[in-house]
């Protein structure tokens, strides 16, 4: 198997791998939830907002339909906007790793499914959006929302077809939506330890790598 120091174009999901976004996350997804009279949420339930898009967990873990799903993101960004968003930190030794990364040549991008205006606005604050020559988030209506098609809009937007032929490209996130997301868009996956997932997911869905700190990207 290639090694990880192999690839030359690395794609980072935001949130469980770069920062620890679950406070801001679930705090928001409670907001919204409690708009709709359902209070107290279980800290479990709301962990899984972390990581898939919005309308999906609005449907799959309550039953909305679209259309109150839909009704429950503007809800949910309304927390998010103004509070979510902040309540966020980078995780120990990733600011160390993406500057070791920069310095071996590495391109860097961040392939998330968190909407891009929250996206650049996270990156600015915590000034990591240097690190990255492209960020590829999610629309604000989530058309362009599954992980699939936020990787695929990053290739097409920086031309990497040729690259992803020949091998240079992998995607790294915490959950089994990078895995699905990348295997779909014909990329292989390195799953991360210390974010929102673990050994057991990853084996589930196939993650080409595992690795248990950012240090390991290194090589």
């Amino acid at each position: 198997m290639k090694a990880i120091k192999d690839f030359t174009h690395l794609l980072f999901d935001l949130d469980g791998t770069l920062t620890e976004s679950g406070p801001g996350i679930m705090n928001s997804a409670q907001y919204a939830l409690s708009y709709y009279g359902i209070n107290d949420v279980p800290q479990s339930t709301l962990r899984k907002f972390i990581g898939p898009p919005l309308m999906d967990s609005f449907r799959d873990f309550f039953g909305f339909s679209e259309e109150k799903a839909r009704e429950a993101m503007k809800k949910y960004r309304e927390y998010f906007s103004e509070k979510g968003l902040f309540e966020n930190t980078v995780y120990p030794k990733i600011r160390e790793s993406l500057t070791a990364l920069k310095a071996q040549g590495k391109h860097l991008y961040v392939a998330t499914s968190k909407p891009q205006i929250f996206t650049d606005r996270i990156l600015e604050k915590f000034e990591l959006a240097d690190f990255f020559e492209f960020v590829s988030g999610a629309d604000v209506e989530e058309t362009r929302g599954e992980k699939v098609q936020i990787i695929n809009y990053l290739i097409e937007e920086k031309k990497l077809e040729k690259e992803k032929q020949e091998g240079k490209l992998l995607m790294i996130g915490d959950r089994k939506h990078d895995i699905i997301g990348a295997h779909k868009a014909g990329l292989p996956c390195c799953a991360v330890l210390w974010g929102y997932g673990n050994r057991e997911e990853f084996k589930e869905f196939e993650a080409d790598y595992v690795i248990e700190k950012p240090e390991d990207l290194l090589g």
